[in-house]
C-alpha cells in the first residue's frame, strides 16, 4: 500500500480526472497500479484532467469498460491473427501503400470538410520559410538561427530522420538538445533541475541567416562492436561518438549536457494523445513492486500551454504533453518561427547573441507572431490525423510465430500492444478506437549503452520513452533508410533490439540466445507492423 499511497499523492497533486470511472485496467496491469488507480477513483473522481486538452472526454460506462478489458487483453493464441489486428489505428487506419507516401495519408474516417483542413495543415507542414523582410509575408521570419526551413525537411515524407551518412552529409533531420544544471523544478516530484545553456539556449542550431554564425556543426564517428549470437551468427553494432565542433558563440563549458536525436515518424500521434492518462499510469511500476525488473515511469513535464504539470507523451523522452505544444516548440526551436504559445520572434536565441536578437523578423498576425493561432490549429489537426497504415501479412505463419516470440520473450512489458482511446466528441476520428501502437508511453532505463546522460523533466540520463512500433516495417519505403533508435545508430531492427539494456537486458539476452529461426521470425513480425 505504500507504493499505492505514493502514486495517489503524486496524481492528486497533478489533478488527474477519471471521467467518472477508474479508467481501463487491463488484466495484465501491475497489481500495485490497480490498487493505486482504484483508490484514486474514490479520491479524485471530480478533479480536473491531467491532459485536459480542448476536447472533453466523455465518461465510460461499465459496459464499455468490460468490452475494453476484453479487447485489450494480450492474446495467447498465435495460430491466427486477432480480430481487427490489421487495423493498427482503428477506424483511422488507411490501406498500406507501396510508395514513399505511406505515412502522409489522412485518417480514413475524416469528413470531407476536415480533410480539406488536413490538406491546408499539410501545406503549412511542407511550407519553406524565408528570411525577413520578404515579399512573401505569409512565409517570412526564418531563423535567425535554425535547424531546417520546413517541418518536412526533418520529417521527410512524415517519416523518421537519420544521422549524417558521410563526411559531407548534413545533420538536417537530426538535432542536438543542450542544457546545464540548475533551474526550476515546478514543484514536480523527481523533476531534474536543468535549464537552457546561457549562451546557446536549449537546442543547437547548425544554420544561420547570412552574416551570422551557426551555433555548431555535428560530427559523428562510430566504433563497431561485434555481438555473438546463437548458432554461430554475429551482428555488428555502431557505438557513436559525437563531436560538437565549431562553436559559434564561445566554449560550451564543462557543465553542458548534449543529446543528439533524429526526427521521429509522425503517424498515429493523435491516437497516442487520445489514450486516457489513467490507462498509461496504470502500467507504471516505478519501484518494481512486482519484482519483474521492468519499471516504467511517467514523465511529468511543465506545460507552457496549460501552465501546469502534465503527463509527457511526445518526444524521445516524453518531454512534451500535447501535439499543439510539441508543434509550437518545434517551430520556435527548429525553424525560428514565433507563435501565440511561443511568441519570442528570435526563437532559441539567447540574450548574449545580440545579432540574433536584433535580426529582422516577420509579423503575420496582429500580435506580431510569425504564425497565427488559426494556422497552428490547422497544423495540429494535420499532425493529429496522419494515419497509421494497415498491418501487412498478419496471417503469415512466420509473422505469427514471430509474434509469439515477441510476446513470450516479454517485449510487451514495455511495448504494450493495445489501448482504447477516450470518447472525444470534438475529435471524432480519434474517439473510442481500438489501436495497436505497441508502446506504454512510459520511461524505461535502457542501460548505459544508450544513455545520453542528460535529464529531461523527470526522465534521467538513461531513460527513454518506449517508442511506438506501428509502421516501423515501412521505414525503408518511406524514409529511404533503416536507421532506428533515438540517434539512428541502429542500421536495422536486429541492431535496435541488441542495443536494449537496463530494464530490457533480459529480453535482449533472450534474443541473443534463442534459436536463429526464432530471431528471424521476430524480425519478420516487427517488419509486419
Amino acid at each position: 500500500m505504500e507504493q499505492a499511497e505514493k502514486l495517489i499523492k503524486q496524481i492528486v497533486f497533478l489533478g488527474v480526472s477519471l471521467h467518472g470511472n477508474a479508467g481501463i485496467l487491463p488484466k495484465w496491469t501491475k497489481p500495485t497500479s490497480i490498487v493505486s488507480v482504484l483508490a484514486l477513483a474514490a479520491s479524485v473522481a471530480s478533479a480536473n484532467s491531467l491532459n485536459n486538452t480542448s476536447p472533453k472526454a466523455n465518461p465510460r460506462t461499465e459496459a464499455e469498460i468490460a468490452r475494453i478489458l476484453e479487447a485489450t487483453q494480450p492474446t495467447t493464441d498465435f495460430s491466427q491473427p486477432e480480430t481487427f489486428e490489421s487495423k493498427s489505428g482503428g477506424a483511422t487506419t488507411v490501406p498500406s501503400r507501396k510508395d514513399h507516401e505511406a505515412f502522409s495519408q489522412p485518417s480514413a474516417n475524416l469528413t470531407l470538410d476536415r480533410e480539406l483542413d488536413f490538406l491546408v495543415g499539410q501545406g503549412l507542414f511542407n511550407k519553406v520559410w524565408v528570411t525577413s523582410p520578404s515579399s512573401t509575408k505569409a512565409s517570412d521570419g526564418l531563423g535567425p538561427l535554425y535547424n531546417a526551413r520546413s517541418c518536412l525537411r526533418c520529417h521527410i515524407n512524415d517519416g523518421r530522420g537519420h544521422p549524417p551518412e558521410n563526411a559531407v552529409d548534413t545533420a538536417i533531420s537530426m538535432l542536438a538538445r543542450i542544457s546545464v544544471p540548475g533551474g526550476e523544478t515546478f514543484g514536480i516530484p523527481g523533476y531534474h533541475p536543468t535549464q537552457p545553456h546561457p549562451e546557446y539556449g536549449g537546442q543547437l542550431q547548425d544554420f544561420a541567416l547570412a552574416g551570422m554564425a551557426p551555433e555548431f556543426q555535428l560530427g559523428i564517428t562510430y566504433e563497431e562492436i561485434t555481438v555473438h549470437l546463437s548458432e554461430g551468427e554475429t551482428a555488428k553494432l555502431r557505438q557513436p561518438a559525437y563531436d560538437m565542433s565549431d562553436p559559434g558563440y564561445g566554449d560550451f563549458g564543462a557543465q553542458a549536457m548534449f543529446s543528439p536525436r533524429i526526427a521521429p515518424q509522425m503517424i498515429g500521434l493523435g491516437l497516442l494523445e487520445a489514450i486516457p492518462t489513467t490507462d498509461i499510469l496504470a502500467g507504471a511500476d516505478p519501484d518494481d513492486a512486482d519484482g519483474d525488473g521492468v519499471l516504467g515511469r511517467a514523465n511529468i513535464v511543465w506545460s507552457s500551454e496549460f501552465d501546469r504539470p502534465m503527463l509527457g507523451r511526445f518526444g524521445h523522452k516524453a518531454g512534451m504533453p500535447t501535439l499543439h505544444e510539441q508543434s509550437a516548440a518545434a517551430f520556435s526551436g527548429d525553424i525560428g518561427i514565433s507563435s501565440p504559445l511561443f511568441p519570442k520572434a528570435s526563437g532559441d536565441c539567447t540574450a548574449s547573441q545580440s545579432d540574433c536578437i536584433n535580426a529582422p523578423h516577420g509579423d503575420n498576425d496582429v500580435r506580431g507572431n510569425e504564425i497565427d493561432q488559426i494556422a497552428m490549429d490547422l497544423l495540429t489537426l494535420y499532425t493529429r490525423n496522419l494515419a497509421v497504415p494497415a498491418r501487412r501479412d498478419t496471417g503469415n505463419p512466420l509473422v505469427l510465430d514471430g509474434k509469439r516470440v515477441f510476446y513470450e520473450t516479454g517485449c510487451i512489458a514495455c511495448h504494450t500492444p493495445k489501448f482504447v482511446t477516450h470518447r472525444l466528441p470534438e475529435q471524432p476520428e480519434q474517439s473510442f478506437q481500438l489501436i495497436w501502437p505497441y508502446t506504454d508511453l512510459l520511461l524505461h532505463d535502457m542501460g548505459a549503452g544508450l544513455a545520453d546522460n542528460r535529464p529531461e523533466a523527470v526522465a534521467d540520463g538513461q531513460e527513454w520513452r518506449t517508442a511506438p512500433l506501428w509502421g516501423i516495417g515501412l521505414t525503408k519505403q518511406v524514409s529511404g533508410h533503416t536507421y532506428f533508435l533515438h540517434d539512428g545508430r541502429a542500421r536495422n531492427l536486429l541492431e535496435a533490439v541488441l542495443w536494449h539494456g537496463g530494464e530490457a537486458e533480459p529480453q535482449r539476452d533472450a534474443v541473443i540466445k534463442m534459436p536463429a529461426a526464432d530471431r528471424a521470425a521476430l524480425i519478420a513480425f516487427l517488419e509486419s507492423l
